[in-house]
C-alpha cells in the first residue's frame, strides 16, 4: 500500500492533535478545553506509537535471528503518557467542579469578569 492511505495513521495523528489544539485555543468553555486537552493528547499517542512500529519487525528479544526489531521505547512512554495524562484529566476536572460551585460557571469571559470583581 503506498501513498496517500499508506500515510492514514500519520495524518489521522495530524488532524487530531490539530483538532484537540483549535478546542483548547479557541472555545471558552473550560470542560471543553480539558476534552480538546485529551484530544490533543491522543494525537500525540497515536504518532509516537505510529514512529515505533516497523513493519516485519519482531519483539526486541536477542535469539540470535537478527531480524529487524521493534523499538519499545515510543510504547513505553505512552504507556507513562496516558498513566499521566488520566491524572492530569482528573486534576483538571476536580478544578473544573470547584470552580463551577465557586462561581455558577464555566466560561472564561465571564470568570475573568466575576475574579476582576472580587
Amino acid at each position: 500500500m503506498t501513498g496517500l492511505l499508506a500515510q492514514l495513521h500519520y495524518i489521522a495523528s495530524v488532524v487530531l492533535v490539530a483538532v484537540g489544539l483549535f478546542v483548547v485555543m479557541d472555545d471558552e468553555n473550560l470542560l471543553k478545553k480539558v476534552l480538546g486537552l485529551n484530544v490533543f493528547q491522543t494525537g500525540v499517542f497515536l504518532f509516537f506509537v505510529t514512529v515505533g512500529f516497523r513493519r516485519g519487525g519482531s519483539p526486541p528479544i536477542v535469539t540470535g535471528d537478527g531480524g529487524p526489531y521493534v523499538n519499545p521505547l515510543p510504547q513505553v512512554l505512552v504507556l507513562t503518557a496516558i498513566v499521566v495524562g488520566v491524572s492530569v484529566t482528573a486534576v483538571a476536572l476536580a478544578l473544573v467542579v470547584r470552580i463551577y460551585r465557586e462561581y455558577g460557571t464555566l466560561r472564561e469571559d465571564v470568570l475573568r469578569e466575576a475574579v476582576a470583581d472580587d
